[in-house]
């Protein structure tokens, strides 16, 4: 947002303050001032007029004017197309230093001399309006031939530009940030006198508005006949400050009163509009368009009100429609939301909200254009039913209680009424609000104290230390919090690393691998790019990608971990901690000879276990995707439930992705346990390990004899792990297991017999319910 010092002059008393406090208080009241130019025209260039203006007898595109320069004519070759007998124009005379070494001497252009140079807008450090010189006139104040235009203060001004968040769209105008600093500083709004003049007609005899009963829109228009209309000079200048001069005195005009009053204003030619009545009557038609928003209809649509401003198609003959519109920015955010409707630059305003006191805005216009030259019709076409202002009940201590400090309940009335609030004092120490419809950020108390506190300024508000009282606040959040860290710590000293990847994912990749794809009705409608097109159902192709790219760097081994979402078919989603090991499991060292083994899979579940605690692997009943080995794979089942998968990653895979031997696992993450750790007493007796050697049926499953063996509660049994499957062709259709047992008694030493009593326990309890017997 850029406004200047003069601009805003016109709205407020600023005489007395500097430009520099002024950017001091526009930081402090929440309005970020992002750079601070100085407009200044060099001396020794003053006010001319062009008394005579003939061609150069040898260049055709010279002419030599005659310039009156206050007290002595002289002659300026002048190169511009534009420059005319009877204009008021900017002179540098000799001896004048336009900068950059650019010095006015005395010369003769082709033959002819030339006596100082008429300057166009740039050259004296304005903003560009043309091509050609700058034509001066009253609006920059009484012009007097010969006066130096360093002394003209409309011609020198500073201008401020303001970094804006989006809740302030009320401040995107002059009118908005004066509001501001007449809140600030205490200074009563300058009254804006609009003197317009209106011909002997009314607008009902030039036009009529057709409008549907269910538009969103408020609005009123006009017609003007511009024939006549020239912008003055310093509204251009103002234009070309914001770098948005289109040297169309209507578009510049618009421009200019929309920046102005933060009202959005739009015009139409009367000739593009349907006729009616033997032309003598326009018609302008506002309905709804396909995507239901409000547009403006001719003979063609014209514009889709507060979205798109359409071309203005100009004729110096034609009358304007001149509309000026309103629309609730949250609604009209929403339905652009809803329907990716493609917006101009204008919804930048609209979106962020506009000024929805129309008749400021479109009284501006009126009065500027008829002040010069341009007339008007009688009356207004309009619809500006305005809603209901917001209301709200704030409580004086409970303000004080959120600024920290108190504030007396006359200052903060008097705070909130510069800005516009109705204030009503009622019982009780309680204010009753109405907001201002131009404040739709205003939603609740807080919203209502940030307003006090930035006209008090938050460098006058006290540093005070904060007192929380804090309540045990465990939840389910904490809790997993908790979980979460503790599982990363255990992962990390297990050799794992963590690592973070996209929730999104690539739907081609998915589905090659045969694994789970979202329904394409609750797809992404909007990928970012076409590589990260779905969500991601698997946490594990991504840890495989990762190991991929390590490899392709050269490691020899790539160990990774990360807990994160995945979703299902129905976009539901899921925690889950995923695992992945690839290549050695150890560094180069003397105890391997410098030839370390891959990772096996037994050696990936035990790093695994570490991590997420006691689990039992059962062989996978089915292959779900093509990742898993379909012959070294097992479900991970904790307290009966299965709750994930261990699989050494298919080689198809580890072809595709240049890796050795892979493993990996993904584990439910509220399925893994999070219990308190329990200290026991460990026994100070000596421990026996003991090996049972068993011959079992191939089909049976080691998980039988597990539970057989659970079942017995044996004190003296402390730990038992299988070490060894033999099968040759003796044994046929069985198969030798090999369990080892470590026994021990925590109140003595076991002597022989209690080591041989356990064992045949478990012996005879393994023959009773299974059937099973020493091997010979």
């Amino acid at each position: 947002m850029i406004i200047t010092r003069n601009w805003v002059q016109e709205y407020i008393d600023i005489s007395k303050i500097t430009t520099d406090d002024i950017c001091k208080t526009l930081n402090s009241i929440g309005l970020e001032v992002d750079s601070l130019q100085t407009q200044r025209v060099p001396s020794k260039v003053v006010v001319g007029k062009v008394l005579e203006k003939k061609k150069h007898p040898d260049a055709d595109k010279l002419n030599i004017c005659q310039v009156d320069i206050g007290g002595e004519k002289v002659q300026i070759v002048c190169g511009a197309k534009n420059v005319d007998a009877g204009q008021f124009v900017p002179v540098a005379v000799v001896g004048c230093d336009l900068g950059n070494n650019f010095k006015i001497k005395k010369a003769k252009l082709r033959g002819v001399e030339s006596n100082g140079m008429i300057c166009s807008s740039t050259e004296i450090g304005l903003p560009k309006l043309n091509d050609g010189i700058l034509e001066l006139d009253s609006s920059i104040g009484e012009l007097v031939i010969g006066k130096e235009l360093k002394n003209y203060p409309l011609m020198n001004d500073d201008v401020i530009e303001i970094e804006l968040t989006a809740n302030r769209g009320d401040c995107l105008s002059i009118n908005g940030v004066a509001r501001e600093l007449s809140a600030y500083y205490n200074i009563p709004f300058i009254e804006q006198e609009n003197s317009i003049e209106v011909n002997d007609l009314g607008i009902g005899q030039v036009l009529e508005v057709e409008s549907s009963g269910d538009i969103d829109s408020k609005y009123i228009y006009k017609v003007a006949a511009l024939e006549d209309f020239r912008l003055p000079v310093l509204c251009k200048l103002r234009v070309g400050i914001l770098e948005k001069f289109e040297e169309s005195d209507l578009k510049d005009t618009i421009t200019y009163v929309t920046h102005s009053t933060g009202v959005i204003l739009n015009a139409y030619a009367r000739k593009d509009l349907k006729s009616k009545d033997k032309e003598e009557i326009s018609v302008l038609s506002i309905k709804k368009d396909a995507q239901g928003f409000d547009s403006v209809e001719g003979k063609e649509q014209l514009s889709t009100i507060c979205i798109n401003h359409e071309k203005i198609n100009e004729d110096e003959k034609s009358e304007y429609v001149i509309e000026a519109t309103y629309m609730e920015p949250e609604l009209l955010s929403k339905k652009v939301f809803e329907t990716k409707k493609k917006t101009g630059e204008i919804y930048y305003r609209t979106s962020r909200g506009s000024e929805p006191c129309l008749e400021f805005g479109i009284d501006t216009f009126c009065s500027l254009i008829s002040k010069a030259g341009g007339k008007l019709y009688n009356g207004t076409e309009a619809y500006n039913d305005y809603n209901e202002k917001h209301t709200l009940d704030v409580n004086i201590d409970k303000i004080n209680s959120i600024i920290g400090q108190e504030v007396q309940k006359a200052t903060i009335e008097n705070i909130l009424s510069s800005l516009g609030f109705e204030v009503k004092d009622v019982a009780n120490n309680v204010l009753s609000l109405k907001v201002p419809l131009f404040r739709h950020d205003i939603k609740n108390i807080a919203d209502v104290t940030e307003e006090i506190v930035r006209i008090i300024g938050i460098d006058n508000i006290k540093a005070k230390p904060q007192v929380i009282d804090e309540a045990n606040r465990a939840n389910k959040t904490s809790v997993n919090l908790r979980k979460r860290n503790k599982l990363r710590f255990k992962a990390i000293e297990n050799g794992f690393y963590e690592t973070v990847t996209y929730v999104l994912a690539n739907k081609e990749k998915l589905e090659r691998y045969s694994l789970p794809v979202v329904k394409e009705s609750l797809d992404l409608l909007n990928p970012i790019v076409k590589e990260l097109d779905t969500f991601r159902t698997t946490v594990s192709l991504n840890l495989v990608e990762a190991c991929s790219n390590n490899m392709k760097l050269g490691f020899k081994s790539a160990a990774f971990f990360e807990i994160g979402k995945i979703f299902n078919a129905n976009r539901e989603e899921k925690s889950v901690i995923s695992f992945i090991f690839s290549g050695q499991k150890e560094i180069e060292s003397f105890s391997n000879s410098g030839k370390p083994e891959d990772i096996e899979f037994f050696a990936f579940a035990k790093k695994v276990l570490n991590t997420i605690g006691k689990f039992d692997l059962v062989p996978m009943k089915k292959i779900p995707n093509k990742l898993i080995h379909p012959y070294q794979n097992a479900s991970v089942i904790i307290d009966n439930e299965e709750v994930g998968f261990i699989s050494k990653l298919h080689p198809s895979v580890c072809d595709d992705y240049d890796l050795s031997n892979t493993f990996i696992a993904e584990i439910d993450f509220e399925k893994i346990k999070n219990d308190l750790t329990k200290v026991e007493a460990f026994s100070k007796f000596q421990s026996s390990k003991k090996d049972l050697s068993i011959v079992t049926p191939k089909s049976m499953e080691y998980k039988e004899i597990k539970e057989v063996i659970d079942s017995i509660k044996d004190k003296n049994i402390k730990q038992y792990n299988l070490i060894d499957i033999y099968s040759d062709e003796k044994l046929g259709e069985n198969e030798s297991l090999t369990i080892r047992f470590v026994l021990q008694n925590d109140d003595k030493t076991l002597e022989e017999e209690d080591i041989t009593s356990t064992m045949n326990n478990i012996l005879d309890t393994l023959n009773n319910k299974l059937g099973i017997s020493l091997r010979d």
